[in-house]
Parts: C-alpha cells; sequence; structure tokens
C-alpha cells in the first residue's frame, strides 16, 4: 500500500446516537453526531421543548443514558408537570439519579453591565452536574433568554461558544433550542446562535388554509448525511412523531394469495378477488355505491374472523350502523364480537400529520387484518396537494408494511361522464382502481362499474351495470349494445355497426398474430 494512502476506519467516521424519537433517526440516518451540539430552532409552539425532553427521557429509559436539562425560563416544577401530559415520568428519573434539571434562569441584576455577563459559573456547574450523573445527553432550553437579558450580543455568542465547547471537550451530546421570528425567516432570531452550533434544526407550524402543518426539517448536519427536504410531524400523547415518507423502502412483500371483496361478481371480474396486501381505491361521484362496496369488503372479513377496522369523515357512526343494516349487515353485532371497530372524525378534527398517527395507533393496537378509509376526498379538503398526498403514502406504506388489505374511497367532483383519476395524485399508489359512474339509459340514471386498473392479475375490462338493492350490491351485465358510457354520453350500437366493430377487430387480431 503506498505510504499516503488513506484507509478510513470507525475512528475517523461521525458516530451517531439514536434520540428515540419517532422518524427522526430516519432522518438523520441514524440520529445526531455524538459529542456535538445542535440546534433546535422554531417558533413558539413548534414543539422545541417536548423534543429537548423526549430526547433526555428516550436517552434514560431506552438506552441507559443519564441526562441534564438546564432551563433558563420554566421552573424545574413546570417542567415535570409538563413532561407528565406526555406520559413521561421525570420525576422517577430524578429520583434515580438518571436527570437532573439544572435552573440556570439569569439573574435579572447582571444586565446592568453587559460586559460582565460571563457563563462561567453556569459551565462550571453543569460540567459538575454531567460528572455527577456521568451524563451523555444535554439539553438546553433556551439560549434566546440568555440573548434576551444582555444587549451584548457579540459578548453572549462568546459565553455560549465556551459553553458548547466546554460540552463537546466533555463528551456529551447536546441539543439546544432557540426562537426565531418566521417560519421561513432568519434560522434564529439574533442570527448568530446556528454558527455556534455544529447542527441544525428547524421545526415549522406553518397554517395552511386552516389548519396548521408541523414539518421537520435538518438544515446542516456537519460531516455526516441526512434526508434533505421538509417532513411532515405531530405531537401525540407520546410527544415528536416525524413522518420521513421519504425514507420508505418499496421493499414490501407481494401475496399471491387473494380475499373476497364480498361482492362474488366482483371478484370474478377482478380475476378471484383482491390480493391480500393491495390497495383498493374506489372512486366516483356521491351516491354511485363507494360506501357500500367499503362495508361488504368488511363484513367478509369479519365473516372469516378476521378483524377489520374503519375510519369515517364523511357519515357518523349512526348513519353507518344504519346504512349497514339496511344492507343486511349488523355492524353492531361485528363490534360486539370484537371483530369490527369504527372510528369516526370531522376531517377538519385535527390535521393530515394528527389523522396518520391515529391510524397507526388504532391500527397497532387492534391489529386489523383489512381497513378500510372513507373517503380520502373528504381528508383533502383544505390542504395542499403534496401535504395530501405525502398523507396517502404514510397511510399505504404502512399498511403494506403491517400486511394490511386496504379499501379507500374517493369522491369525484363530476357527477357524470368521465372524470381525471390522477388529479386526487393517489391513483399512482394504489393496486386497484374500481371506477363508478351514473350513466343515462333510455331517460333513466343507472349506475356503471369497472376494474379501471388491477396490478398484477387478470380483470374483466367490461363496464357493467352496477345496483344498490335492499339485500346489498348486485352487478349485471355489462353494457354491451352501448358505447361511450365513461364519456357519460352512451351511444347506441345497431347491429351493423357491432358486425363491422367485430369485422375490424377480427382483422386487427389477425394482423397482430
Amino acid at each position: 500500500m503506498p505510504e499516503n494512502s488513506f484507509e478510513p476506519t470507525h475512528l475517523n467516521q461521525v458516530q451517531k446516537l439514536a434520540t428515540g424519537i419517532e422518524g427522526f433517526d430516519d432522518v438523520c440516518h441514524g440520529g445526531l453526531p455524538i459529542a456535538r451540539s445542535t440546534l433546535i430552532s422554531g417558533t413558539s409552539g413548534t414543539g422545541k421543548t417536548v423534543f429537548s425532553l423526549q430526547f433526555l427521557h428516550n436517552g434514560i429509559k431506552n438506552f441507559d443514558e443519564p441526562g441534564i436539562f438546564v432551563t433558563f425560563e420554566e421552573s424545574p416544577l413546570d417542567i415535570l408537570r409538563n413532561a407528565a401530559s406526555f406520559g413521561w415520568d421525570l420525576q422517577s428519573m430524578v429520583d434515580q439519579d438518571k436527570l437532573f434539571i439544572l435552573d440556570a434562569s439569569p439573574d435579572p441584576e447582571g444586565q446592568d453591565v453587559a460586559g460582565s455577563f460571563d457563563l462561567s459559573g453556569l459551565i462550571e456547574r453543569v460540567n459538575y452536574a454531567i460528572r455527577k450523573y456521568k451524563a451523555k445527553r444535554v439539553a438546553i432550553d433556551s439560549i434566546t433568554a440568555v440573548f434576551q437579558q444582555y444587549d451584548a450580543v457579540s459578548v453572549v455568542r462568546r459565553e455560549i461558544f465556551r459553553l458548547i465547547a466546554r460540552l463537546k471537550e466533555i463528551g456529551v451530546t447536546t441539543v439546544m433550542t432557540t426562537e426565531r421570528i418566521e417560519e421561513y425567516g432568519p434560522i434564529a432570531r439574533y442570527g448568530v446562535e446556528e454558527f455556534v452550533s455544529d447542527n441544525v434544526v428547524i421545526l415549522r407550524n406553518v397554517l395552511e388554509g386552516e389548519r396548521r402543518r408541523r414539518t421537520c426539517e435538518i438544515l446542516k448536519l456537519r460531516g455526516t448525511t441526512h434526508m434533505k427536504g421538509e417532513f411532515p410531524f405531530t405531537m401525540g400523547p407520546h410527544g415528536v412523531s416525524i413522518f420521513p415518507l421519504g425514507a420508505m423502502q418499496l421493499t414490501q412483500r407481494s401475496s399471491n394469495v387473494r380475499v373476497s371483496s364480498g361482492v362474488p361478481r366482483l371478484d370474478e371480474m377482478c380475476g378471484g378477488g383482491f390480493f391480500k396486501d393491495s390497495i383498493i381505491l374506489a372512486t366516483g361521484a356521491t351516491g354511485t355505491g363507494k360506501t357500500l362496496l367499503v362495508s361488504k369488503f368488511l363484513e367478509n372479513a369479519c365473516a372469516n374472523k378476521e378483524r377489520a377496522i374503519l375510519f369515517a369523515y364523511e357519515e357518523s357512526r349512526a348513519q353507518l350502523l344504519r346504512n349497514a343494516t339496511s344492507w343486511g349487515m349488523d355492524f353492531e353485532q361485528m363490534e360486539s364480537d370484537g371483530m369490527l371497530k369504527i372510528i369516526c372524525a370531522y376531517p377538519e378534527s385535527t390535521g393530515l400529520e394528527d389523522h396518520l398517527q391515529i391510524i397507526k395507533t388504532e391500527i397497532s393496537q387492534f391489529k386489523p387484518s383489512r381497513m378500510a378509509i372513507d373517503s380520502l376526498s373528504a381528508l383533502a379538503r383544505g390542504v395542499s396537494q403534496n401535504a395530501f398526498r405525502q398523507f396517502v403514502i404514510g397511510v399505504t406504506g404502512y399498511a403494506k408494511q403491517e400486511e394490511i388489505s386496504g379499501f379507500f374511497t374517493n369522491t369525484s367532483e363530476e357527477f357524470m361522464g368521465s372524470h381525471s383519476i390522477t388529479d386526487s395524485h393517489i391513483s399512482t399508489i394504489t393496486d386497484t382502481i374500481l371506477l363508478l359512474q351514473y350513466v343515462e339509459i333510455r331517460g333513466e340514471m343507472s349506475r356503471a362499474l369497472n376494474v379501471f386498473k388491477m396490478r398484477g392479475s387478470w380483470h374483466d375490462k367490461a363496464i357493467r351495470e352496477f345496483m344498490i338493492t335492499g339485500h346489498g350490491p348486485e352487478i349485471k351485465d355489462s353494457f354491451a349494445n352501448f358505447e361511450r358510457i365513461i364519456s357519460g354520453v352512451p351511444h347506441r350500437i345497431t347491429s351493423d355497426e357491432r358486425s363491422e366493430l367485430s369485422r375490424i377487430v377480427r382483422g386487427v387480431g389477425s394482423d397482430e398474430f
């Protein structure tokens, strides 16, 4: 080997510390760099303090790494109470000498002489606590409070740099919070905080339409890789949960096992039923029978002793039970038997990220083999296309990961005629698409059903009449004597036209083969 050649080893690679925060370590490609400082920047209410406490809590609980929390604003008692609302018993960790909360509120009298500002005392207190408790993690909340107490920004920057340098020398991994004024403005309020930190994470809480949407972005992670862009997150009952949709891999297993739709004729049209791990989308105008197909899908699961869960965003629980009864299905009994669970919520009740977290939590607790969402279009109202697509990717990805059959509905705006399925940005994510629509035949309104797409399987291409009876759905023969059904302007084909069409088809077939 040449004398000047360089062989990389683990000693010259940046080692990372898992935060234990759901999704965040995926975005960081493993966690935060060990023995370095990370600035958590965001406007008021973005979750900076919660993030810091979760970082310490997970370190103690999951990795047995004691921590120090340095507070410049809230009292230790308030911090313990706030943490308890997320189910974190920090008091017991304090009692076990696993966590130490250091109250570093600046003395208001110290701001008379700006040049006298000195963090030497604090640095020594932090140093002593780290050594006493053998801490591996430190959280400082927040350095903005220090700047607010003193006018000499350059002096404060120098002292904070000393503090960070000391923490790095000791070898602890540090997170510090700082406040910014605008969601997409300067990184921090005083314009210097980001320069004394090795890493910068930005938390945002942007108002889109009439809803708030939280996102997390890693601006820099010095000396190592990370995922680029903003990732949605929510603050649920267990703290911060980030959804790194870009980290999802298309590695789910594909099954050849079929499951029934609950409608025998539809199973025939799909080549024997839906694939077990597939995502099915029923799209059409209101009243075309989408919820009925979902109900039969769920009923079939319960009949086969498989658990099923329904997330409804357009109808109340009472309406769903009444409709099911009118079609001969007893949803109440299925719930009593523990085979069915129905979750009803207004789409506007919370943000998409919170809805996604609720879906994941309910599925993990109930452990169904089938799930349904009625409807996706209700959730799409008032949100950006990108946010909605990220939500759908999150739901479908999680369903496939858990090997759950998913049946979703989507309400199109057009009452009659063709409509663009791709406008909803979900057609490419689904495996099977059922197209339902109204058609006018002989002066009467009829419903039509077509298996528009089915990945990996033969399926019936015919457009068939779809009826809703007192016993549920009934699929009739195709509209054999009509064309232009999908366009919404059906045209009756004469016997001469049908003969000519058959001749053309036979001619094309002989040329091709």
